[in-house]
């Protein structure tokens, strides 16, 4: 009996340490995930894009496609540019033709840089106009997952899922889109929003805060968000501004091959000694690894997306949404994490540049 109360005792522990811990996958499975970016708007994408590589490589979870929210023709190129470096260029990329943000961006052009007239970066896909649309992607690969596996982490605009829900029935499933989430989606991982105010630019007075993932398409945003049914986790604004990236692991760590598509991105966007706020990355990590406490979590609440792209959070229990908090000891080791993992080098040979020996 003293036994059983013990054991009792302990796994009540757990669960107040860990109240997040629901969210987890069994540990001998990789989890099953989705990555919907705006690449090409900023560097935190591809340092996302690397650390779920890293991550996959390491057995935590299996990417299943990346679906594209920036409407430009390289910005799917320059996915499957990363993914190839990884070894991985087989992995479906799905693309919006929305309109948002159609300018090349900085650093999407490394697609099609070439050395010695070939590839810098090799990749089958030359145009966004040949991949296939977001949507057909992400139901194929619902499709094909087992009932409430998948994790969704989004670190760009709401189009791709806000469209995903709202999708009939077609040839590649008799479900509609809202079903086949309900059935097959785990966990919705997304950078968006804001749940602490930020300082003014120019005054440093804390402010609410517009989010740039929100109000550059609100209206695919407030579609989603007042429809999404499983739960998510947000990671605020707040969190990748209070955890930069070290320039000097960019200078340092990528040096193992003599062009590296995340450093080369990174310092087409901004060069070193800039240190870029690590948004996007955030939202992988506490998507593939929720229960490793390098965030506290909120309580459980509504997240409500408003006419004007500025949220609002209103705590319930039950509810659908909680937001990522960090505290300041907590930053080191996330910080150590998101850079180990960013900078880790293929599990497979990469192949030498034009000239290279």
């Amino acid at each position: 009996m003293k036994r059983e109360l013990l054991l009792l005792l302990l796994l009540s522990s757990v669960s107040l340490i860990l109240p997040h811990a629901s969210f987890a996958a069994e540990p001998s499975k990789p989890i099953p995930l989705i990555f919907d970016t705006d690449i090409g708007n900023d560097c935190d994408d591809v340092l996302a894009l690397a650390m779920i590589h890293a991550l996959q490589s390491r057995g935590e979870c299996e990417l299943l496609a990346v679906t594209i929210t920036k409407d430009h023709e390289l910005a799917a190129p320059f996915a499957d540019s990363v993914n190839t470096f990884y070894g991985r260029g087989d992995i479906p990329i799905g693309v919006c033709r929305s309109g948002v943000t159609p300018e090349e961006g900085k650093f999407n052009g490394l697609a099609s840089e070439a050395d010695g007239g070939q590839l810098r970066y090799p990749h089958d896909l030359k145009s966004g106009k040949q991949a296939p649309s977001a949507v057909d992607v992400l139901r194929k690969a619902l499709v094909d997952a087992e009932d409430a596996s998948v994790v969704i982490c989004q670190v760009g605009f709401s189009t791709n899922l806000a469209d995903l829900i709202e999708s009939p029935a077609d040839d590649i499933s008799p479900l509609t889109g809202m079903e086949l989430v309900k059935q097959k989606v785990r966990l919705f991982s997304v950078m968006a929003a804001a749940f602490a105010k930020i300082p003014d630019r120019k005054t440093g007075e804390p402010k609410l805060y517009r989010e740039y993932n929100v109000f550059k398409d609100i209206p695919a945003a407030r579609r989603l968000f007042s429809k999404w049914p499983t739960p998510i986790i947000w990671s605020g604004f707040e969190i990748g501004l209070n955890l930069t990236y070290p320039h000097e692991s960019i200078e340092r760590d990528y040096g193992y091959v003599a062009h590296h598509p995340v450093a080369e991105a990174y310092v087409r966007y901004i060069p070193p000694p800039h240190d870029r706020p690590t948004w996007d990355l955030t939202s992988v990590l506490v998507a593939v690894r929720p229960d490793h406490n390098y965030f506290d979590i909120s309580p459980a609440g509504q997240v409500t997306v408003l006419e004007d792209g500025y949220t609002t959070f209103e705590a319930k229990e039950g509810g659908r949404d909680r937001y990522l908090i960090l505290r300041d000891d907590q930053k080191a080791r996330a910080t150590e994490a998101l850079t180990l993992l960013s900078s880790e080098p293929p599990h497979v040979q990469v192949a030498s540049s034009p000239g290279e020996r």
